[in-house]
């Protein structure tokens, strides 16, 4: 049995955060929330991905499954480095604080950046054992990352399957090529990652110091416009010409007729077995170093997948193919002392979804708004969990609580209630303390639900590409009820 104590926490992205700089970062918000975390005896802060985004922005369609997302830097904290000065960041655009522009920040901030990676070059005494040390620790993925977006540039942003053919198939003399050519885009694209991990791992070490574990997140797949697929072709199902064979997603359910369509590139996984799972295995070492525990997000895709061929337009004409999660997670508990991973085990879960879980002892979820389709003894109801859960209102796919009361269709409003009443407010307040009542081993609620907002703040709707993951927070939002009703619950119900 992992050892997990009773505790509950907060899921809010570091993109949410308030802040200065149009976009939440690593900077002085990120540690004021550590302190409110801290100071309402919360244990948890659960955020998402935290890679470096494409088209649609989202945190699961990353240009890398290591690297840092260089817009989440913070720029206040380079000028107290002294790679910066605070004229550099007159020019700063007027955004706006309640949603995230990430095409205005981008175009904003690195050039910014350009200019701390200048001063850096020009003197980086200072920090030149840190950055070697750096260099050492992650050439392993940060080389391709550097020259996959370097190349990228270079072709005005073009998917990787479109390049010129010799780099695009990593030929050995395109690869010095390209390498020669893009030198000062390559330092500037690890100088940036150097700054974000610096910046990572302070945050961290600080949440650490207040006893607040960070638990982090990990796609199941991979973009397939990505350094990761582009330097291990090989890894998954693609044809002779580097074109994807398979699309991931989830067959047609009560949710969807034609089911969700990913397009993400599915795995290879006799390839991955073959050479030891050494490229997972590399990612789960990575991410259970980054964050204190791990969601491994579609977990169930560790068991078997939808895969969907190449073309179609609809997620219906897939079939379910057996995956190796279960002779990969046997390594890697051989590896490490404490497995530290969660798995996201929402959907339609098998029983030999639920076998591979519980064969290493993962903690699974519970969604409150998932409770109220059917009867009593739903699992998602709170007075039905089991130990080890880690309890929700809602996750980041989901409406707010509050959006999710006032949308409710008939049959499952007459339930809801049932448990409820029917004034909204008091309906979410009941919700989270039903959750912090529960017995499961940890509790948490997205901050939208805490600040008792409504559906415009909801972060993602699934099948919506565009729009999404922009909301922010802002502090005046945090009243000292909110503190005091967190505060309360916690320490009531033993969290």
């Amino acid at each position: 049995m992992q050892k997990f104590e009773r505790n509950s926490g907060i899921l809010l992205h570091i993109t949410s955060l308030p802040g200065q700089e149009g976009i939440g970062t690593l900077g002085a918000s990120a540690y004021q929330f550590v302190d409110f975390l801290e100071s309402t005896n919360q244990k948890l802060w659960q955020i998402l991905p935290l890679g470096p985004v494409g088209y649609g922005n989202s945190p699961y369609q990353s240009y890398s499954a290591f690297a840092g997302n260089p817009l989440l830097i913070d720029l206040n904290l380079i000028v107290q480095d002294k790679m910066l000065d605070m004229a550099d960041l007159d020019n700063k655009p007027k955004a706006s604080t309640y949603k995230v522009d990430f095409q205005l920040m981008e175009q904003w901030k690195y050039p910014v950046l350009r200019k701390a990676f200048d001063n850096f070059r020009k003197n980086n005494a200072p920090y030149e054992n840190e950055y070697r040390q750096f260099l050492n620790e992650h050439q392993w993925w940060l080389n391709d990352y550097a020259l996959f977006m370097s190349v990228k540039k270079h072709f005005k942003n073009i998917g990787w399957n479109e390049w010129d053919e010799d780099i695009r198939s990593r030929e050995k003399g395109a690869l010095k090529k390209y390498t020669e050519l893009l030198y000062e885009e390559i330092e500037f694209r690890k100088f940036i990652q150097f700054l974000f991990f610096r910046q990572w791992f302070m945050l961290k070490n600080y949440a650490g110091s207040k006893n607040i574990k960070i638990l982090g997140d990990l796609p199941l797949y991979v973009s397939g416009d990505s350094a990761d697929v582009w330097s291990n072709t090989e890894l998954f199902m693609l044809d002779a010409n580097l074109e994807q064979l398979q699309m991931a997603g989830v067959p047609p359910d009560y949710f969807s007729e034609t089911g969700q369509l990913w397009g993400n590139p599915v795995f290879n996984w006799e390839k991955n077995e073959e050479r030891g799972f050494d490229w997972w295995l590399a990612r789960l070492h990575f991410n259970v170093n980054m964050f204190d525990q791990v969601r491994i997000d579609h977990f169930r895709g560790l068991e078997s997948y939808w895969s969907v061929p190449a073309g179609q337009k609809t997620a219906i004409k897939g079939e379910w193919v057996p995956a190796k999660g279960m002779q990969l997670l046997e390594i890697f508990a051989q590896q490490v002392s404490d497995l530290r991973l969660v798995a996201e085990d929402l959907g339609v879960i098998t029983p030999e979804v639920e076998a591979l879980r519980d064969h290493f002892d993962l903690p699974g979820m519970k969604v409150f708004q998932f409770a109220f389709g059917s009867h009593a003894k739903n699992h998602n109801l709170p007075h039905n969990y089991l130990l080890n859960y880690i309890a929700y209102t809602g996750t980041h796919d989901n409406n707010t609580t509050l959006g999710w009361l006032r949308s409710l269709k008939p049959e499952e409003k007459k339930m809801v209630e049932i448990y409820l009443g029917k004034n909204h407010k008091q309906a979410l307040r009941k919700a989270i303390e039903l959750i912090w009542a529960s017995v499961a081993r940890s509790a948490v609620i997205p901050m939208q639900d805490l600040l008792e907002l409504n559906e415009r703040a909801r972060l993602n709707t699934p099948g919506i590409a565009t729009g999404n993951w922009e909301w922010r927070f802002r502090w005046w939002q945090l009243k000292k009820k909110h503190r005091l009703f967190l505060k309360e619950i916690t320490e009531k119900y033993n969290r």
